[in-house]
């Protein structure tokens, strides 16, 4: 038998390797142009300022332009399917924050695959949240939180920006682990539930200290504890819940940067690479910070581990609390 390949597995072979030339040619001169970043959001907004920081900074780095586009709708599904369904060739990323891993949990017909239909790229920052109450609760420490909830069953409330958002999910994820009976009122937002947390028709909430500082500095409300691993140097006399006796626990706005599944190792290790040069900016970070804003970074494994690890807790915290979306 001959061992000489024939015409059409030398044309197979040679087709292979004009394939993998191509695509490492196209890697390496990667971007050749413009970059969309499409964000789950209406613009304004902390998420929309971090993401067009980011797009300004990590474009001058990458040589080419990132063009922000805000589609907002259906509790971000809406964007989310469309970078799940563009070309991986790294021209169109996903700019999104915890929603994309809650909404397994709430949305179980979505159009795509959370876990699967999409190539991590990296965490670009974070928003912690912040634990407030009103000014007129009998309490102004976690501590007093904890033991007037735990005394008082069912009487506190808490508001939220709506059932499924982070605010909802983290302060129920916090009473499950405390076992605290507070009551929830969902709102259309997080505007009006400040507004009723300053108001007193509310007791507390979970917020940030971008938001809630201006009503801390001028007496109406009252921070209890910083849902992060560390203090916030805005805010540097306010403990964390982890270290006020909940060690482990954190409620964090993250904010993070996915392609379409498929896209190029290569072009993803590119992204990485120039979001950690960007994250290590003292500049960067002193903007960041003055937002309420912690710049953080980390490998495409790690995001992807982090994805997964998400969804499973948030499935657990809306299977426990019993949370539906209206």
């Amino acid at each position: 038998m001959s061992t000489i390949p024939s015409s059409m597995q030398l044309c197979r072979t040679l087709c292979a390797a004009l394939a993998i030339t191509a695509a490492g040619a196209a890697s390496a001169a990667y971007p050749d142009h413009p970059i969309t970043m499409i964000l789950p959001f209406p613009a304004g907004g902390s998420v929309d300022a971090v993401a067009r920081l980011t797009a300004a900074e990590l474009g001058k780095r990458l040589g080419a332009t990132i063009v922000v586009e805000n589609v907002p709708g259906a509790g971000g599904t809406i964007s989310t399917q469309r970078v799940a369904r563009a070309a991986p060739d790294g021209y169109t990323l996903l700019f999104t924050t915890p929603n994309h891993t809650i909404n397994p949990a709430i949305l179980p017909k979505l159009p795509f695959d959370t876990e699967k239909d999409f190539a991590p790229v990296s965490l670009v920052a974070q928003i912690p949240e912040l634990l407030v109450a009103n000014s007129k609760q009998p309490f102004s420490d976690f501590k007093g939180f904890v033991d007037y909830a735990r005394k008082n069953p069912g009487k506190l409330n808490y508001g939220s920006a709506g059932n499924g958002t982070l605010p909802h999910v983290t302060m129920e994820l916090l009473l499950l682990q405390l076992g605290l009976n507070v009551v929830h009122v969902p709102y259309k937002g997080a505007a009006p539930a400040m507004n009723d947390l300053l108001g007193g028709q509310i007791g507390v909430k979970l917020d940030t200290i971008t938001t809630s500082k201006p009503y801390i500095d001028t007496g109406r409300l009252k921070p209890l504890a910083y849902a992060s691993d560390k203090r916030s140097p805005l805010m540097p006399d306010v403990p964390t819940i982890a270290e006020s006796g909940l060690p482990g626990y954190e409620g964090i706005l993250w904010l993070g940067i996915l392609g379409p599944k498929g896209t190029p190792p290569a072009i993803v290790d590119k992204l990485n690479k120039t979001i950690a040069e960007m994250d290590k900016d003292p500049e960067i970070v002193k903007r960041l910070t003055e937002m309420g804003v912690e710049p953080v970074f980390n490998s495409p494994q790690a995001f992807q581990q982090m994805i997964s690890k998400e969804i499973a807790q948030w499935k657990d915290v809306v299977q426990r609390a019993h949370i539906t979306v209206n």
